[in-house]
């Protein structure tokens, strides 16, 4: 759980810092905040996406093992 609460510290990093650029960027268009905030906006596309992965294979198990279950009933499933 610990690494869940490092990503959730690094959102919120990464959010202020976010909403700081949009704050300047409300003084007058800069190419260079614009970009900027759109190379935040992925960071934080990133995080959120292992913090989705990390979830589910918390809840779920690793990936191989769901695929070898899913298998595994498949083929109970066909020999029934």
């Amino acid at each position: 759980m610990n690494i869940i609460a490092s990503i959730h510290d690094e959102i919120d990093t990464v959010s202020e810092e976010r909403a700081e650029l949009w704050h300047r960027l409300s003084d007058g268009r800069d190419p260079e905040l614009v970009r900027q905030i759109k190379e935040l906006d992925e960071k934080l596309d990133a995080l959120w996406n292992e913090h989705r992965a990390i979830r589910a294979r918390i809840r779920f198990g690793e990936r191989e093992q769901i695929v070898k279950r899913a298998r595994a009933e498949e083929r109970l499933e066909r020999a029934a």
